[in-house]
């Protein structure tokens, strides 16, 4: 097997011609930061130039086959000859803010292991301890509690950031901790109940 020469693209030559044909509102980034914002998920780390068409498929190092990505979202991207797939791929994620990619992911994650939702299974805790959503002290027991959670998480190795399945488990710590100093006891009843669900690899 020939041995990949480096890639000579700058990544500013791949931002200045992707900047002229994509709109950023496609982005997770806008243009301003792209050189230090994944283009998939928007977190800040260290970018790699990723071939759209890959090179062991004849792809070349040139600005219109290169976009910035995290190593993870690199890792993850599509690998196939045609060039609109990897754009589909990031336009499908695009968000609006940045650095909450992984939490969304990890949201997902969490109503895919539990069934339901981490903002439902909140207002289910605060309905049971009688407080309004709208009280100020909610927001504080949120920030604390989660920051308190994932200081109890860890990165996997060679990762940049928390995973899906680790944020879950944040989110689920998170819960567990608030419900505890409300007094609601958690898991809520009926929120262990077996039921037959469609694993999301057939859900299409």
């Amino acid at each position: 097997m020939d041995k990949r020469p480096p890639i000579k693209t700058t990544i500013k030559a791949a931002i200045d011609y992707w900047s002229r044909l994509i709109d950023e509102c496609d982005l997770s980034v806008d243009w301003l930061e792209a050189h230090t914002h994944c283009w998939r998920c928007g977190c800040e780390k260290n970018l790699q130039r990723c071939h759209i068409i890959p090179h062991a498929l004849g792809g070349k190092d040139e600005p219109g086959n290169i976009v910035l990505l995290c190593s993870r979202c690199h890792a993850d991207g599509p690998n196939v000859t045609d060039t609109d797939v990897m754009w589909d791929w990031i336009r499908a994620y695009a968000i609006a803010f940045y650095d909450t990619f992984w939490s969304i992911r990890g949201m997902q994650e969490y109503k895919f292991i539990y069934g339901k939702s981490v903002m439902d299974e909140m207002r289910e805790i605060l309905r049971i301890a009688s407080i309004s959503e709208d009280d100020e002290q909610v927001s504080g027991l949120i920030k604390s509690h989660r920051q308190a959670a994932i200081q109890e998480a860890s990165i996997y190795f060679g990762q940049p950031y928390l995973n899906a399945a680790t944020m879950a488990g944040c989110f689920r710590m998170m819960l567990k901790k608030i419900a505890k100093e409300l007094g609601v006891r958690f898991p809520l009843e009926g929120a262990t109940e077996k039921k037959p669900k469609t694993p999301w690899w057939m859900d299409v």
